[in-house]
């Protein structure tokens, strides 16, 4: 039986799994949090040599490390391609969540652990992984007459923090990241083994919420009862965003889109998201419309004091970080003020409420129509052994994708990743699956070859 005509690149990417590995590792030992408050600088600024340096050994020119406005470093290489050839844009960030409760950690959050089959860290999927597919597939590329297209590489510094600096820093600059088509390696398939491109994803607002009420804390059995309790009268506010089904109800906001396309059942999402028994889902529609059709409020965290050493006080003062997750036709900032109004309006006893915006993000839709998502699902089916490519939304926010589609209109965006259920990004025991990485390693190098030969046929 003869060799499909991917073999020989599939088994060239399966022979350089071993050194994604390493560099992975390596990767996810920098403690890249971009908020100093929890991590020193330094950790964002030695990952972002390791991706400079690794650009340099690839044979990247023009590398450089980009001081973005809000105070970070993205990465930024050029790889020429044969004359003529399509430019693609591949990006990735380094950036990554805080780990959360590292005592909640199984194995070590900054250190690779591979353990049933999975490789742990933070970062391992969202979105360092990211990062290593790239450079996985153009290694197996150039070892198979080099890679036909030209290649830009964009690895960004704080997509985690919202703040924004690499969409401004790409706006005045606006050659820099200029392609025929843009590969964005931070979504990612909608479970293992089945390919998926993401077409659509949420925006975000983030905002801060502070309440008072007294010029400080009171003693509860003199003043209680009678005296207006910040954290009591932040409580209530926080109840009006959401009815009784767990509903966001956002003043000015509609929550009643319906998502057409890839469905997500009740019991598989129970599963993925690890519902206690007992315990029911929130929202009314289908799951796919809960997660991408519709806007969704949580709250991130509160500031009050803990149980343990709490004292008998009506407390003065109370603060909380909401984000607010909108659909495509919402604009982040339309959002932002809704959420902002009704967070005022929804105050009890005349409580001040000063809300602060902290980041925002624009909800994105690609084209999947485009000669670029032809060619994604060509290489998706080789890669994963004849299955089709599957279309679904994300309930995340990249918001560099709309800078991107605006700069650059004629350019063809395509949101592929190693993220999936079992990865749990953003959650302790962030994981990867190595298969993952491979076959997505894979598609995206057959990608690149079948991009390149569509604009030659």
């Amino acid at each position: 039986m003869s060799q499909a005509p991917h073999a020989p690149l599939a088994e060239t990417v399966a022979g350089l799994m071993p050194r994604a590995r390493t560099e992975l590792a390596e990767l996810v030992s920098h403690r890249s949090v971009a908020d100093p408050r929890q991590f020193p600088k330094s950790e964002c600024e030695k990952a972002a040599r390791w991706v400079a340096d690794a650009l340099r050994t690839e044979g990247f020119k023009d590398v450089a490390l980009l001081d973005t406005p809000d105070g970070t470093q993205s990465v930024y290489g050029y790889l020429p391609g044969p004359e003529g050839a399509r430019t693609v844009l591949l990006y990735a960030h380094y950036d990554v969540q805080p780990p959360l409760d590292e005592s909640a950690w199984i194995t070590p959050p900054f250190e690779l652990t591979e353990r049933e089959g999975r490789w742990y860290g933070r970062g391992a999927a969202d979105c360092k992984g990211g990062l290593v597919m790239h450079l996985t597939a153009l290694r197996a590329l150039r070892e198979h007459g080099g890679v036909p297209v030209s290649v830009k590489v964009i690895v960004e510094g704080s997509e985690e923090q919202g703040t924004g600096g690499l969409q401004r820093y790409a706006e005045a600059h606006p050659d820099l990241l200029s392609a025929d088509a843009i590969v964005i390696g931070d979504t990612g398939n909608f479970r293992v083994g089945l390919p998926t491109v993401t077409a659509t994803l949420r925006g975000m607002t983030l905002v801060e919420v502070a309440v008072d009420t007294l010029e400080g804390n009171l003693h509860s059995g003199q003043f209680g009862g009678a005296a207006p309790d910040a954290l009591a009268a932040l409580i209530r506010i926080l109840d009006s965003l959401r009815d009784e089904s767990g509903t966001t109800t956002v003043d000015g906001l509609t929550a009643d889109a319906s998502w057409q396309g890839l469905q997500y059942g009740e019991e598989e999402f129970r599963a993925d998201a690890k519902v206690l028994d007992g315990v029911s889902l929130i929202g009314t529609g289908s799951i796919a419309d809960r997660l991408w059709a519709r806007p969704a409020v949580t709250v991130l965290g509160i500031d009050c004091p803990p149980v343990v050493g709490a004292t008998p006080s009506v407390h003065a003062s109370a603060r909380a970080l909401i984000s607010l997750r909108v659909p495509p036709g919402t604009e982040a900032a339309q959002a932002e003020k809704a959420l902002s109004a009704h967070l005022r309006s929804a105050a009890p006893w005349g409580a001040r409420v000063e809300v602060t915006p902290r980041g925002e993000g624009e909800p994105f839709r690609a084209d999947t129509s485009s000669p670029a998502y032809t060619a994604m699902a060509e290489a998706m089916r080789a890669a994963y052994d004849g299955a089709e490519m599957e279309v679904a939304g994300q309930g995340g926010s990249i918001p560099l994708c709309n800078t991107l589609a605006a700069l650059y209109p004629q350019a063809e965006i395509l949101l592929i990743g190693l993220s999936e259920p079992e990865a749990q990004i953003h959650a302790v025991n962030e994981s990867v699956s190595p298969q993952e990485l491979e076959r997505m390693s894979l598609a995206e190098a057959l990608f690149l070859a079948n991009y390149a030969q569509s604009k030659n046929g």
